[in-house]
């Protein structure tokens, strides 16, 4: 898989394209920020469509339990995804997604939480942790993934931002957890709002786009887009960019998306896109060991 495979939306912070490849043949391809592998103590990525072993609607590499495909083509991928990052499926840690603002901090005693066993909590939308070998693990299928890497106090954060997400400034509720948690500076800290789905894509309905409107009125005319019969676009992408502004994100220590879950939907699941008929993306961040740093 090539850079020129994507539809990208502008030249901006381009995402790189890695294809790893896999023991038993094959690769797994990730999509990476150089700016967050440049910090030196993290890997990371998000997923495409493309390295796993699922069929149908989510061929191929579904990372849902949930959508109705097999639960041994669904622990495969998990294993695969493992493998790439360099630790085995009971370091992964999966978010419980309700979009809710709610961040929990982990370490390894919830190993495999989501993959290998049940999630002792629920209603889990933002993961943090400054424990190294864990592996952060969130999904999507149009959402915005949220990437937060402090490299000064060795800690990180992965959060899930829909639109309800998106008017909780989720953004900016991870940064204060992590603030709180481990003494986090925003102004330190790296941050990436990766692949999701774009403003020219984003259909909303009046009584979504008044939520905006009422969360973000100094500058509701960048995000929203108002079109004939009460219907809005609402770009995603620059509202986050904004949130995490604002919280004390420096602009050169952020990098935004260029590519669009929904224009992508040959590469990347889009729920807007196949109408439901899909699996699931993940978006996957850990502090890399020592040896590894």
């Amino acid at each position: 898989m090539q850079d020129k495979d994507f539809i990208t939306k502008n030249a901006l912070s381009p995402v790189h394209v890695y294809d790893y490849r896999l023991q038993e043949g094959g690769t797994l391809p990730l999509l990476q920020y150089p700016l967050l592998t440049d910090t030196g103590i993290v890997k990371h990525g998000f997923t495409t469509r493309e390295g796993g072993v699922s069929g149908g609607v989510f061929q191929s590499l579904n990372l849902s339990f949930s959508r109705g495909d097999r639960e041994d083509d669904v622990r495969e991928n998990y294993r695969r995804v493992a493998e790439v990052f360099g630790c085995g499926v009971e370091q992964i840690v999966c978010s419980d997604q309700t979009h809710t603002t709610n961040v929990l901090r982990v370490d390894h005693s919830y190993g495999g939480a989501g993959v290998t066993r049940e999630k002792p909590y629920t209603d889990v939308d933002g993961l943090i942790t400054n424990e190294r070998g864990l592996l952060l693990a969130t999904f999507y299928a149009d959402c915005v993934p949220l990437y937060f890497v402090d490299p000064v106090h060795r800690a990180i954060g992965l959060s899930h931002s829909g639109w309800r997400g998106t008017v909780g400034r989720m953004g900016a509720v991870t940064l204060s957890s992590m603030q709180r948690e481990f003494g986090t500076d925003p102004a330190e800290v790296c941050a990436a709002i990766g692949p999701s789905i774009c403003r020219d894509c984003y259909e909303i309905s009046e009584d979504v786009a008044s939520e905006f409107i009422q969360a973000f009125p100094d500058w509701c005319d960048e995000i929203l887009e108002e079109k004939a019969g009460g219907k809005y676009q609402l770009d995603l992408w620059r509202c986050n960019e904004r949130i995490l502004l604002e919280a004390g994100i420096r602009q050169e220590n952020l990098t935004v998306t260029n590519i669009c879950t929904c224009c992508n939907e040959r590469l990347l699941f889009s729920h807007r896109a196949s109408h439901g008929r899909r699996g699931n993306l993940g978006a996957f961040l850990m502090l890399c060991e020592e040896t590894d740093a």
